[in-house]
């Protein structure tokens, strides 16, 4: 099971808002006036100028919105530890029964048969006490007895400038394989509808240098098997 990733709302015009926001700054206009005016080539040349300068406030203007299911917790647990700009709303486990939950498989153990079949029992037999307790506790207490691989659903949403940062971090070699995955197909959503945006976004080596230091896979650009 891989990480399904669909882009289900996200601010219209990005790039002509940010262009707006960035020039209302040294102008005496006012915002709507510089939106309904600036021509396609200033919003092109504004945006490209904001992002090389790092001037990134301005980018606080646009939202993202996800909708990510075929994920374990594992990496939920990792994507919510990004804070600063960024909604999160969770399939709960309190209040939805996990009977017969789903579960990722990590390829390290998917390529070793002898681990697989272990694996496979052990979440089969986590399924059963699962179902057993569910009869006589609440479902909040039941789910203790939930693993980490179970599959999870989410909504995520970012604002821009923490969508490039996020992207940044766990799209490098070094980041854990399944949000690294999931990270590459949000910047393949987000592409399609504002490519100017993100056509420099990914991985930190392709700005400059790794900023991994002596930590660098020693791999230039890459992307984890997902055409952009």
């Amino acid at each position: 099971m891989e990480p399904l990733v669909k882009l289900i709302n996200y601010t219209p015009n990005p790039e002509r808002i940010i262009a707006a926001a960035a020039r209302l700054c040294y102008s005496d206009k006012n915002g709507e006036d510089l939106f309904e005016n600036l021509t396609d080539s200033e919003v092109e040349k504004l945006v490209r100028k904001i992002i090389s300068l790092g001037h990134y406030s301005v980018l606080e203007h646009v939202s993202f919105t996800f909708a990510i299911s075929g994920i374990s917790r594992v990496t939920t647990h990792q994507l919510v530890r990004h804070r600063v700009g960024c909604s999160y709303s969770q399939r709960s486990q309190r209040y939805i029964e996990e009977d017969n939950f789903n579960y990722i498989i990590p390829p390290s153990i998917q390529e070793r048969p002898e681990l697989l079949k272990k694996y496979e029992e052990t979440m089969n037999q986590l399924n059963s006490l699962y179902e057993e307790f569910a009869k006589v506790v609440p479902k909040e207490d039941a789910r203790f007895l939930l693993p980490q691989a179970i599959e999870s659903k989410i909504m995520v949403t970012y604002s821009l400038r923490a969508l490039l940062h996020f992207l940044e971090l766990r799209t490098c070699r070094r980041a854990q394989w399944e949000i690294q995955t999931l990270a590459w197909k949000m910047l393949k959503e987000a592409k399609k509808v504002a490519p100017l945006l993100f056509e420099d976004a990914g991985p930190g080596c392709l700005r400059g240098p790794c900023p991994e230091g002596k930590l660098s896979c020693g791999d230039p650009y890459f992307s984890n098997g997902i055409e952009l």
